[in-house]
């Protein structure tokens, strides 16, 4: 239904205009006439014919959308009313909802350490909504997190460009070398998701903290201001890392708190990259 709401609201066409196709691809062949480009000669069909044609193209409108979803232990993590993987579902649902009023052919890839579940793209609100539903309904095998095991499957099966959605915390390491390459053959946007408790610590005191993917547990104060004070410090480090990496390799970053509204986070994705192209 919030979905839907947006839609309504215009994001459909605000998403057309900053994520539509931007190839071409081949048609037919056609006689050669004087002034026709050399270098689009078609030499095969040349010299079977005698004659020389050309190869006439069109633009491409259509293109690929991959959503890819860490459903890893760390995003069931909620200190308020949504976990991470609840966020990344209605934002996926979004997402494809636009691509596929925009005709787009809409794929998931869901992930963990290893390749969980893959719905191959193809077009129609049926089939985006079909992989939203196998998203929200997913039970992954295991709870930790390997990001560049997820890319370099996708470079594997994908053939031809297309526009990536990554929805993580981006709480791993060792993926830079599988996303540099995947950032070169396509369009890569990041959105992390953050809950508020791992950006502000609160002060309560003695308490035990245990890591969703190991199930390690340790005791820390929280009220210690030495502890507080190398826990923003290394919060700040990370993501002053990844903004740099990202826009090292031309990939759209978004960073959204689980206690935001996804919505107006959306729409700064695109007035984002809007002002990109039009620079």
């Amino acid at each position: 239904m919030r979905s839907r709401r947006l839609m309504k609201a215009g994001f459909a066409g605000e998403y057309r205009s900053v994520f539509r196709g931007r190839g071409i691809e081949f048609d037919e062949v056609r006689p050669y006439e004087p002034g026709d480009d050399v270098r689009l000669i078609d030499w095969n069909v040349s010299a079977r014919t005698g004659e020389l044609y050309i190869k006439k193209h069109v633009e491409e409108r259509e293109q690929t959308v991959l959503l890819v979803v860490d459903l890893s232990g760390s995003q069931e993590f909620a200190s308020f009313a949504r976990t991470k993987r609840e966020v990344a579902a209605e934002i996926c649902c979004v997402l494809g909802i636009a691509a596929a009023s925009n005709n787009d052919r809409v794929g998931l890839l869901i992930f963990t350490d290893l390749v969980e579940h893959y719905v191959p793209p193809q077009r129609g609100i049926r089939h985006a909504l079909r992989a939203v539903r196998d998203l929200i309904l997913a039970t992954p095998k295991s709870r930790k997190t390997n990001l560049s095991v997820a890319l370099g499957y996708i470079r594997r099966v994908l053939r031809r460009t297309a526009v990536i959605f990554i929805l993580s915390d981006f709480l791993c390491a060792g993926f830079e070398k599988e996303l540099r390459v995947l950032a070169r053959h396509h369009d890569v946007v990041a959105i992390r998701l953050q809950d508020p408790i791992e950006k502000l610590f609160p002060k309560a005191g003695i308490v035990a903290i245990e890591d969703a993917e190991t199930g390690e547990a340790v005791f820390i104060d929280s009220s210690d201001k030495g502890f507080r004070s190398r826990l923003a410090e290394e919060l700040e480090k990370q993501e002053g890392y990844l903004r740099r990496l990202f826009a090292g390799l031309s990939i759209d970053y978004l960073s959204l708190s689980t206690a935001e509204s996804y919505e107006s986070a959306l729409r700064r994705l695109l007035l984002l990259r809007s002002q990109k192209m039009s620079h």
